[in-house]
């Protein structure tokens, strides 16, 4: 009897074309563009302008490119889920919204937060329901306005992160290719290391919330990095093992783009070579849920069928995981 597999058979992205750059950022904080270069690995980064344009406005047309290339109809598509932590509104979902948007009416939609291992974990979970039989067709997009929650009078956050949108259709196969295997972990963030003070039910908004500027993204810095180094590197590491892939048998190391030394020290401990980890984090900056699939849209053109690729993250929550995944186009 043969197993289902939870395949990629198409992929898409949406980038807003405001392009800030390091030499910007000069003017607005207490920064330069050869520190912020030499500890994060960034340049430049997308920021969505516009009025009344959210999360939604770039996953819509993430998710129009993803199905295009797929070779597939809106209405086709059994399930749409949005990994992000910056939501249109707090409801409805930012994935109802999308449904409507591209006309896909016959699938059902949700959001699903974990930052930025978001994608990975909408992934996995759109995989599950291919490979039980319960969907045939899942779209997974990964979206942040991130400049919606970034203070850009605090330089140790303002130089990290940008917008951004990217999608990947998953499709049912019988081949052994797509989602292999997979390991994810959560550390219950007790000490808010990485966190958004206001704007939940904890801390509802009032006047004086947005007035110390509490809607904002806090994060300690050090110590994440720390645990960002080390988490990535050793579920990275433990999914090779895990599936008996040496180094060589790795096509290519897809990391979350939040730092281009937490990259160079996860390749480091699988044994990767550079040349075969995909980093673009210069062009776009942290794009939070959005960093993954970004990384496979623009490296589409130089993957092969039967690739082995090691997608792997740490984000908020704490969260961080991996998977393996077979190339299938």
């Amino acid at each position: 009897m043969s197993s289902i597999h939870a395949k990629i058979s198409g992929v898409g992205k949406y980038l807003p074309e405001y392009v800030l750059t390091n030499k910007e950022l000069e003017t607005m904080v207490e920064t330069n563009d050869e520190w912020i270069k030499s500890r994060t690995g960034i340049s430049e980064r997308r920021i969505l302008k516009g009025d009344n344009l959210g999360t939604s406005y770039m996953a819509e047309r993430a998710a129009t490119a993803a199905l295009e290339d797929a070779g597939l109809e809106a209405d086709e598509i059994d399930i749409i889920i949005v990994a992000t932590v910056t939501p249109d509104y707090l409801f409805p979902a930012t994935a109802c919204l999308v449904q409507k948007s591209i006309g896909a009416s016959n699938a059902y939609a949700f959001d699903l937060s974990a930052a930025c291992s978001g994608f990975l974990f909408a992934l996995t979970t759109g995989g599950n329901f291919i490979e039980s039989g319960r969907a045939m067709k899942v779209l997974i997009i990964g979206a942040d306005k991130m400049s919606s929650i970034v203070d850009y009078t605090d330089r140790t956050t303002c130089i990290l992160f940008g917008d951004a949108a990217a999608a990947v259709v998953l499709e049912a196969t019988e081949e052994e290719t797509g989602i292999i295997d997979y390991i994810h972990h959560t550390e219950g963030d007790e000490d808010f290391m990485l966190y958004q003070p206001a704007g939940g039910s904890v801390q509802p908004a009032t006047k004086e919330s947005v007035e110390n500027k509490l809607h904002y993204l806090r994060q300690d810095g050090r110590v994440v990095f720390r645990k960002a180094t080390e988490g990535m590197a050793d579920v990275s590491l433990d999914i090779m093992k895990k599936n008996n892939l040496a180094p060589e048998e790795v096509a290519w190391l897809v990391p979350h783009q939040a730092n281009l030394r937490i990259i160079d020290a996860t390749a480091r401990r699988m044994g990767i070579d550079k040349d075969n980890v995909m980093i673009n984090i210069d062009k776009y900056g942290n794009t939070t849920s959005a960093t993954i699939p970004l990384c496979l849209v623009d490296w589409k053109d130089q993957l092969k069928k039967g690739d082995n690729l090691i997608l792997s993250a740490f984000g908020g929550g704490l969260t961080w995981g991996s998977i393996y995944l077979k190339w299938a186009i």
